[in-house]
This record gives C-alpha cells, sequence and structure tokens, in this order.
C-alpha cells in the first residue's frame, strides 16, 4: 500500500524559528552553511517529518528532536569522524551501534553527545551518523564496548523515504513542467 504524506511550505517566520532550533540542537550555524533565504517545505510521514531545502530532505525531525539526514552533506563534511574496519560496515548498515574494536581511527575531536559521522575505511564513504557516549579522548583508549549510538544509517527508513521523496519531487516537477508547455 502507497505511503501517504502531508506535504507544504513553511512561511518565512516558521523557517527561522526552525533553523534557530536546528542551528542550537546541531551545534552548527545553519544560516551560515543554508544561507539567509532558505525556503523549506515539511513532508510529515507516520513517524518523522522531514524538512526539505531546495527539494533536498537535509533535516527530519523524530520525537521533536532534529537530526541531519546523510545527504546534508554541507553539514555532514563540517562533524567528527569515526573510522570503521570493512568488517564493521554491514552491522553498522544494518543499525549496530559502533564498538571500539571496530574503529580503525578518529578524525576531528568530539565530546560526549556530539554528533559523529561513521566513515568506512576503504572508501571513506559516510554510512551512518551517530551520537558520541564518550569524549574522543576518552573513546580513544576503550578496547570493548560501545563508543557510538548508531542513529540514522544507509539503508534505514529514514534513507528508504529520502530516496522516494526524491523520486516523487522529480515527477512532479515533471508533471508541472509538462502541464505549461
Amino acid at each position: 500500500m502507497p505511503q501517504r504524506y502531508k506535504r507544504h511550505f513553511l512561511k518565512a517566520k516558521e523557517v527561522k524559528s526552525i533553523l534557530k532550533e536546528a542551528s542550537r540542537e546541531l551545534k552548527a550555524d545553519l544560516n551560515e552553511i543554508l544561507g539567509d533565504e532558505v525556503e523549506m517545505e515539511l513532508v510529515k510521514t507516520d513517524f518523522c517529518q522531514f524538512l526539505l531545502i531546495k527539494g533536498n530532505a537535509l533535516l527530519v525531525r523524530i520525537k521533536k528532536k532534529i537530526l541531519p539526514t546523510l545527504i546534508f552533506s554541507e553539514f555532514i563534511n563540517l562533524i567528527p569522524k569515526v573510522v570503521v574496519d570493512m568488517g564493521a560496515v554491514p552491522y553498522v548498515c544494518n543499525g549496530a551501534d559502533i564498538m571500539a574494536p571496530g574503529i580503525v581511527r578518529y578524525e576531528g575531536e568530539f565530546r560526549e553527545t556530539d554528533l559523529v559521522q561513521i566513515v568506512d575505511e576503504k572508501h571513506g564513504k559516510t554510512i551512518a551518523i551517530g551520537t558520541a557516549h564518550y569524549d574522543l579522548n576518552y573513546a580513544k583508549n576503550m578496547n570493548k564496548g560501545m563508543v557510538v549510538s548508531n542513529i540514522h544509517f544507509i539503508g534505514d527508513r529514514i534513507w528508504n523515504l529520502i530516496k522516494k521523496l526524491k523520486v516523487s519531487t522529480i515527477n512532479s516537477r515533471l508533471n508541472s513542467n509538462n502541464e505549461t508547455v
């Protein structure tokens, strides 16, 4: 059965408020990353709300918490990396948390509760976003245990909905172009 979405553009005042909230939660100035004039669309699904910017689902709100999606590369490139060995990749892409034995190295500084990107060691591709359980200095000395909670990964429900949203956005643009021709 096809999933239904409620979708609409937000007013400038709402956009400003959301960007302020997201900047605070993500510990980054989203106005600096995205620019001052941001047009935002809200897409409500059964389990989350996507915030589309320039037609891309860059942010997602789940249970009142705003998170970046894996396609928000402008933000992802700013956060620290936790590089995992290739043996850990299938587990991470199935939702597993990031354990100390699978970590090859760290790039960048982070503190407990900071967002980090999980990157595979062979290709350097971001495969997940997670929340650090410890400060970098403590995590470096760990030999076992969970270091990062996996919150969004390639192939998860959010990822799959983003792909569907892209297709529906492209189709709606094509249909509107055909109607005006």
